[in-house]
This record gives C-alpha cells, sequence and structure tokens, in this order.
C-alpha cells in the first residue's frame, strides 16, 4: 500500500510518501516540503497568529494534494511541538481541518520521542544493543534509551533549535555573551534528566536523527547525503567543540555556504549545535551515528504494526 505521513514541524510542513505494508522495509517513494518556522514565528504570547494559521492551512492542503496526485491511500497527518504548546493550538486545528479537511493529531514530546527511537531500532537492529538517541527538531529535543523497541525512558524537552534561536539568539551573528548565556541555559536544561538515564546502564551504540545532527556531521566531514542512505555517518565531538566557535562567528549567510547546510536552517545551526555539543558532553558520549530513519519512518512502522494480523 501507498502511504503518507504529513508532518507539521516546527521548522517545515513535510509528506513523505512511502510504499510500506506489514513486515516488509518501507520504501521512499516520494518526498514534498514547505518551509514554515513556526517555531521562529509565534506572537509575543506563544500563539500562532491569524497569518501562521492562514499559511499553515494552504501548506497543508497543497501537501493534500500531493498525496491525492502520488496515489496515497491512507494519510497519516500530525503536528508536533509549535502547535502542541500554542495557547491556541486547539483553535489552529479546528481551523486547519475546516480548510483543507485534514485532522491534524497533535503528538506529546514524549510520544515523539518514542516514535523515533522506534525507528532506530528497527534501523539498526537488535545487534545495537542498548540505544541512546538524540533528536534535535526546530521546537523541542528528544531523548530516548532502552534495549527493546519501546524504550525504558524518553523525555522531550523545550530546547529546538527554532525556538531557541527565536528566543535567545537576536543578532546575526549574535553577540558572544548572548551565546554563552544561552550554552549555560541549554546545559542547566540538560542536566536536569541526564540521571533518569545513567541509572539504566551505560548505552551500547549512541545514535541521533534530525537534519541538525544532519548538517552537524556534515560539515564535520561526513559523507553528503547523495552517497545514499546505507553509508555510515557519525558525528565527533571534538570536531563539533572545534566548529563551535567558528558557527558562532558567522552570519547565517556565511553558514549556509558550509558543506550540507541549506539557507532556511543555517540560522538555527548555531544553536542546534549548542545543544548537541551539551548533550554529548553531559551524557558522555565522543561519537554518535547518524541515523537516517526517525520520527516520520516511526509514524509509519507503528501504522503498520497496527495493521498487522493479531
Amino acid at each position: 500500500m501507498r502511504l503518507g505521513v504529513l508532518d507539521v514541524g516546527s521548522n517545515t510542513v513535510h509528506l513523505l510518501v512511502m510504499d510500506a505494508h506489514p513486515g516488509a522495509r518501507p520504501l521512499p517513494a516520494y518526498s514534498h516540503k514547505a518551509d514554515l518556522p513556526l517555531a521562529e514565528l509565534l506572537e509575543p504570547d506563544g500563539t500562532i497568529g491569524v497569518s501562521g494559521i492562514g499559511r499553515l492551512a494552504e501548506v497543508v492542503a497543497e501537501a493534500r494534494q500531493v498525496a491525492e496526485d502520488k496515489g496515497v491511500e491512507d494519510l497519516l497527518p500530525f503536528a508536533t511541538s509549535a502547535v502542541r504548546e500554542a495557547p491556541n493550538g486547539p483553535a489552529v486545528l479546528h481551523e486547519v481541518a475546516a480548510e483543507t479537511g485534514v485532522e491534524l493529531r497533535v503528538l506529546s514530546g514524549e510520544d515523539e520521542a518514542r516514535l523515533t527511537f522506534l525507528a532506530a531500532r528497527r534501523w539498526f537492529g537488535w545487534s545495537a544493543g542498548r540505544l541512546l538517541l538524540f533528536d534535535i527538531g526546530g521546537g523541542s529535543l528528544e531523548i530516548a534509551y532502552g534495549l527493546d523497541e519501546d524504550p525504558d525512558v524518553a523525555v522531550s524537552l523545550p530546547l529546538g533549535a527554532g525556538r531557541l534561536t527565536g528566543n535567545h539568539l537576536p543578532g546575526d551573528p549574535p553577540d558572544q555573551a548572548t551565546v554563552r548565556t544561552l550554552r549555560r541555559t541549554v546545559r542547566a536544561g540538560i542536566a536536569r534528566v541526564v540521571s533518569d538515564f545513567t541509572r539504566h546502564g551505560t548505552p551500547d551504540h549512541v545514535v541521533a536523527t534530525s537534519k541538525t545532527f544532519r548538517q552537524l556531521a556534515r560539515i564535520g566531514g561526513a559523507a553528503r547525503s547523495a552517497e545514499g542512505l546505507y553509508v555510515q555517518r557519525s558525528l565527533n565531538r571534538n570536531a563539533l567543540e572545534e566548529w563551535l566557535p567558528k558557527l558562532a562567528a558567522m552570519t547565517a549567510a556565511e553558514r549556509s555556504a558550509l558543506p550540507g547546510v541549506s539557507a532556511g536552517r543555517a540560522r538555527q545551526l548555531l544553536a542546534g549545535a549548542l545543544v548537541a555539543d551539551a548533550a554529548m558532553d553531559l551524557f558522555g558520549v565522543d561519537e554518535l551515528e547518524i541515523c537516517p530513519w526517525a520520527l516520520r519512518e516511526g509514524v509509519i512502522l507503528r501504522h503498520l504494526d497496527q495493521l498487522a494480523p493479531g
């Protein structure tokens, strides 16, 4: 069957079309993206304004039409932190549904972490042992750990690259004092949950998903995306530490010229790097592997599991 997963994130609205059935590896058939940085476009009170709602409805309607054009049998639409945490989130969902006919399911932060962990577990398999997973989105940081397909512990922290950039990093580039203040904030936030994970033991394999980690790995020397899914890519913390002061001194335009960095994400890259560096340091991780599968694949895998007979 042909499935579509529509991800309304904090940075983009992404439709991923996949050919899938229970017991088989989902195969990507088509990808459609629209930049919509909700995490940076919120009103001062945290609400999504009228223009933002209108733009969101337009993008969702476009994605729905693309899904129909590509022969999608079942569309799985969901929204993450930007809509979840907006005070007017229910009104946003109602308006989008009225305008487009698409009823977005809001995932909790823990759901995001658990579904992303499921995708990583299926990608790496049982031989990877105990997995520790990090995912930096536009609005939140997800961390999960476990031996099975359902993690033993999963948390979501309000430390997404878009949110932090919009709230804490004015200027292009931001001044050094601002960067230091954000570094302290990020580390304090992550440090609060470290013991929830370390009491479960040392992971056998540490992995990361998300555009932010892929971009950081790329500028650190990892293979290009054009070389395929099955090329191993990793992020070394020493390389990340070397890049941090360089990224802090660059403008967004200068960052966008780096290998693998898109113009739409360049402004957020510094905040993402601060989060990645803090997570790796506080969890004692020297190197992690980039996982090609993430939340969208996890949503499809969970859907297929529910379709499988008894």
